[in-house]
């Protein structure tokens, strides 16, 4: 599945962060883009309700960080999550995300991130023994229990 290459530096860090959080799991190096949901599904070879889209939204008020770890089809309904958050929300900017998670649009890794910010997590994912997140780049995933993903993020599940 996979490429034995040396990881990405980004990569690096998220397989890092993954191990210093006592994850015992693997960043894999894909041959081609894991992008978006459907690439990513397709290179692994799994369903793409098992991807983990991390989404940044910016909080209209506070310009506070906000990441939702959603399902592969799943959109986020914006006013709902505002009503969770307690402000009005807008999708991020590129130069916002890569500043806030240290991860470009497309490779945002759900931990090893630059800076704290609140997690919200869809709880359609707990439907899977295993999901499978980015790790850092667009072409770099690996794989966990999404209730261990939910613990280690210290998400609250919505």
């Amino acid at each position: 599945m996979a490429n034995p290459v040396a990881l990405k530096a980004s990569a690096q860090k998220v397989q890092d962060a993954l191990s210093s959080l006592g994850v015992e799991v693997k960043v894999s190096q894909m041959p081609g883009t894991t992008r978006t949901a459907a690439e990513a599904a397709a290179a692994i070879g799994c369903s793409v309700e098992q991807i983990v889209k991390s989404l940044v939204f910016r909080g209209a008020i506070t310009g506070k960080p906000y990441l939702v770890l959603a399902g592969g089809p799943n959109r986020v309904d914006e006013r709902s999550l505002a009503a969770l958050i307690g402000e009005p929300v807008e999708k991020a900017r590129p130069d916002f995300v890569r500043e806030a998670t240290g991860f470009a649009i497309g490779g945002v890794a759900p931990v090893g991130l630059a800076t704290h910010i609140s997690t919200w997590f869809d709880r359609g994912l707990l439907r899977h023994d295993v999901v499978w997140a980015a790790a850092g780049t667009t072409e770099s995933v690996f794989p966990i229990d999404p209730r261990k993903l939910m613990e280690i993020t210290h998400a609250t599940e919505f």
